[in-house]
C-alpha cells in the first residue's frame, strides 16, 4: 500500500489532527475543540492525538490484532501516561479515528465519530463514517451556526453547545469519541472489504472532507483526481481556497473559518 499523506492547521493555533501512514495502515486523528473550557489535563490536544496515533501503530504493527482491540489497548496505554490528570473529567482530551489496514487481500477499517474512509470502487465511492455526533443537541448546534464565527456570540454559543456536548459524549445515549476509556473502541465502526473491490481509498479528517459533504463545492471523483494528480496537499489548499470565499461563515455556517485539516491517500 502506498500510502501519500498531509496535514495542516486550520488557522493560527496548534494543529489538533495527527495522521500517518505505513505500507500496511492509514490513521487519521482528529482532536476535539475545547472551545476554551477546561479538560482536566495539563498536556492538551496535539499532545493526546500524538501519542494515541504513535500506540495505535504499535498495537497494530500485529496483523492478527483486531483493530478494535488495537484502539482500545492504544487508549489505554495514553491513560497511564497522564494519571495525574483528571481523565474523568467529561473535557478531557479527545479525538476521533478513522483506521485502515491492508492484509491478506483484505482492508480493514475503523471509523470513531465523523473522520470518514472513502473508497474509490471500480464503478462509485463508498463513504464509511460514524455520524451519531450530529444527531446530539440539533438545537444548541443550530444557534452557534447562525451567527458568524469570529463574533463575540458565536464564541459564547460555541462554548454552551461544546459544555453541553460533553456531558453526553461517551454515554449512550450520546455519540463515542477516543478518551480516556478502552470502551469506547467497542462503539467504533469496523469492518473489511476485499482489496480487489478498492482502486484507491482516503482517510480524511472532516476539515477535509468538507469540501464535499459540507461545502458540496466538489465531487468524490474531482477529490480522487486531485489527490492521485497533485497529491494530498493540493487538496487540502483547495479546502482552504474555497473557506478563503466565506471568512465569516455565512454561506456555510460552522464552529470556525478553517478546520485543521488531515489526509491519507492510499494507493495499490
Amino acid at each position: 500500500m502506498r500510502v501519500a499523506i498531509d496535514t495542516q492547521p486550520g488557522g493560527t493555533g496548534p494543529n489538533e489532527d495527527w495522521v500517518a501512514g505505513t505500507p500496511t495502515l492509514a490513521v487519521v486523528l482528529d482532536g476535539l475543540s475545547t472551545a476554551g473550557l477546561d479538560t482536566g489535563c495539563r498536556h492538551g490536544v496535539p499532545w493526546y492525538v500524538a501519542h494515541l496515533g504513535s500506540r495505535l501503530i504499535a498495537a497494530l504493527a500485529e496483523p492478527s490484532a483486531s483493530l478494535t482491540d488495537g484502539l482500545a489497548d492504544a487508549l489505554e496505554q495514553v491513560a497511564t501516561l497522564h494519571p495525574e490528570c483528571d481523565l474523568g473529567n467529561p473535557g478531557t482530551p479527545s479525538a476521533t479515528v478513522a483506521i485502515l489496514r491492508q492484509r491478506e487481500g483484505l482492508l480493514d477499517h475503523l471509523v470513531l465519530a465523523d473522520s470518514p474512509i472513502v473508497f474509490e470502487g471500480h464503478q462509485d465511492f463508498t463513504v464509511i463514517t460514524d455520524l451519531r455526533v450530529d444527531e446530539v443537541l440539533p438545537e444548541l448546534r443550530a444557534e452557534v451556526e447562525q451567527y458568524e464565527t469570529h463574533t463575540a456570540d458565536h464564541k459564547e454559543a460555541l462554548r454552551r453547545f461544546v459544555t453541553a456536548q460533553r456531558q453526553t459524549r461517551n454515554t449512550t445515549s450520546g455519540y463515542w469519541v477516543a478518551a480516556a476509556s478502552p470502551e469506547a473502541a467497542n462503539y467504533a465502526l469496523a469492518g473489511s472489504t476485499p482489496t480487489e473491490e478498492v482502486r484507491a481509498a482516503a482517510v480524511l479528517s472532516d476539515g477535509a472532507s468538507r469540501l464535499v459533504t459540507e461545502y458540496a463545492t466538489a465531487t468524490w471523483t474531482e477529490v480522487f483526481t486531485t489527490l492521485r494528480t497533485e497529491g494530498p496537499r493540493e487538496l487540502i489548499d483547495t479546502v482552504r481556497k474555497v473557506e478563503a470565499t466565506d471568512p465569516t461563515g455565512r454561506r456555510w455556517p460552522r464552529y470556525k473559518s478553517g478546520d485543521d485539516a488531515s489526509v491519507a491517500f492510499c494507493q495499490w
